[in-house]
This record gives C-alpha cells, structure tokens and sequence, in this order.
C-alpha cells in the first residue's frame, strides 16, 4: 500500500515551511504569488489531498460563511452572490445563502448561529441597525452600510462616480436634472449619491428635482409614478439602482418621450437591457466581482482576528448607453 503524501512531504519537496504550505491550503491571500505557485505545483505533483476537516477543527472552525441579502431576485444581489459563491469555493468555504426579505429575526438568527459556531462569519447587505451588544465577537463584514464603527465595509466609489455621470449629463446640455432614489433605512456609503447629485447642480447653478425615499423591494413603481407626477419637466434622470431604472424607462416608453432625445436617463448598477426594445441603459457599473472577493477575503482576515481597513472602496465604471446622447 503507497505511503500517505502528508503536508510534511510537500512542505520538504517545495523548499516551505509546513506553516506556508497551510497558508496555501487554507487561501490565505497575503502568501506571495510566486509562493502558491510552486506550493500548488508540488501539491498536484505528488497529489496531496489536504485535511481541510482537519484544519477547521483545529481551528474551531464550521468552513461555512453566511451571506445575507434582502432578496435573491435583484440582478446585483444575484451576481453579488453568486461571485461569493466562486471564490468561497476556490478557498475551501460553504456558503449559507439567506434572503431577510426584510425581516430582521433573520438577520438575528444569523448573528446567533455565529455565536454558536455554526458559521464562522457573515457578509451582510442589510437594512436593519444592530446595536453593538448584539454584533459583538460576530466576524461581519458589510456591503454599503455603516454597521458601526469597528464592523469593515466594502462600497463601490459612489460620490465620484456619480458625480462623473451628473458632470455628463450637463456636458450634453441637460438642463433640468433629476435624481430618483431610494433611501436605505441605516447609514449607508449609498447617500453619497445624493450629495454628488446636488453638490453639482449647485456647482452649475442650477436647480435640484430630487426624489430620494425608503422603499421596500418590490414597492419601486409607486416611487417612479409619484417622480414623474411630481416633476414633469425633467429632460434627464439619474436613478439610483437597477429596479427604478427598468421602471422608469418603461413609463417613459409608454408615455411616448423620445429617449435620448427628450429624456436622458442614467442607471446606478450593472449594464443592462431595457425591457422592450434590448437597448441597454447608460449606467455606473459597480465592480460586483471586486466587491464580493474584497468581501470574502476581508471576512476571513475578520475571522482570522487580522487588523482591517474599515472602509474599503472599489472603483466603478460609467458605460454610455443608448439613453445618453
């Protein structure tokens, strides 16, 4: 019967040490490129299978990371989770998927099943407050929102980016600029959009047609209906996410405005089809994949008990559509 290949054996075949060579199989990201590298290749030469049960219990680790958003059938949660999925897999985690839904016993019940040791950590796009009694020895990481002070966030460039596609707009001479959006219900690096929007309209001097509230998913149409009553002269939008976008360029199609000619829209998140005709929304494209493996990585340094940045911001991407002249 062949010999067991053991850690040892490729920590003497690659030149490392046995501690690197576990960094290699448990993912850590700070091990140098060239490192893996030849750590990998000798793992796959002498086809080394790690005990990565082993490993966890060693560490009192579960393997399993929780990620909890509001609903699944949003295309940047979707995409959000779905890219946490990958490089949870490639290092080795389960992930446990949970949509709130809007519900904050959910998000409790994840912060309790942490403190059980029934997963080692959360990602959480929320919507809720959680006072810091309740968050406390929790390994969190946060998308967008300000948990509190000492929980890291990952946030794409919000106020830059939405003040380059403001700066746009103007520069193809819209004059009467909306801003449609929906408010988070907790702090939130998703505000910045506002004040990018009325920080340069009041560089140029000229007037605000602001509509930005607290809006449950699914209740989006309601918010679009009461902009378009309230501010009837716009000759350009920009929309604070994907959802309102999709609605909003569907009542202007349906109410005969020629887009881009009459009415300029610009869409925060994700590149896109319009519903009816397969044109896409010009739009500030967040790095989804970014977001998620900066998460993912930030959540096991988290777990590690590593010092982190708190705030941590990805750069985005204006794509001019065919809604932008």
């Amino acid at each position: 019967m062949p010999k067991q290949v053991t850690i040892l054996d490729v920590a003497n075949k690659s030149g490392y040490g046995v501690g690197t060579v576990s960094r290699v199989i448990s993912g850590d990201p700070h091990v140098k490129a060239s490192t893996r590298k030849k750590i990998e290749e000798v793992i796959k030469e002498l086809n080394f299978t790690p005990n990565v049960n082993g490993a966890r219990l060693r560490k009192k680790h579960s393997g399993v990371i929780a990620v909890m958003v509001p609903i699944i059938n949003h295309p940047f949660f979707a995409e959000f989770v779905e890219d946490i999925d990958s490089v949870a897999m490639q290092n080795g985690y389960s992930l446990l998927l949970v949509t709130s839904k809007m519900n904050v016993e959910k998000e409790r019940d994840i912060l309790n099943k942490i403190k059980r040791k029934e997963v080692d950590g959360a990602i959480f796009v929320t919507h809720y407050e959680h006072d810091n009694e309740e968050i406390k020895g929790c390994p969190l990481v946060s998308v967008d929102r300000h948990l509190n002070n000492h929980v890291p966030f990952v946030s794409s460039d919000n106020y830059d980016s939405t003040k380059e596609a403001i700066e746009y707009l103007i520069s193809t001479g819209a004059k009467r600029i909306g801003y449609l959006g929906t408010k988070p219900h907790v702090e939130s690096e998703v505000m910045l959009r506002e004040k990018a929007y009325l920080d340069v309209l009041e560089k140029h001097h000229l007037e605000s047609f602001l509509m930005n509230e607290v809006v449950d998913h699914g209740e989006e149409d309601k918010l679009v209906d009461k902009f378009i009553e309230t501010y009837k002269n716009v000759d350009a939008v920009f929309v604070s996410g994907t959802s309102l976008a999709q609605i909003f360029y569907s009542r202007m199609k349906m109410m005969g405005k020629k887009i881009p000619e009459e009415m300029q829209i610009i869409s925060y998140d994700g590149l896109f089809n319009a519903w009816d005709n397969g044109e896409f929304i010009s739009c500030i494209q967040q790095p989804i994949k970014e977001l998620a493996e900066g998460a993912f990585h930030l959540l096991i340094d988290v777990i590690n008990e590593k010092e982190v940045q708190r705030k941590n911001i990805y750069k985005s991407t204006f794509i001019k559509g065919d809604t932008t002249k």
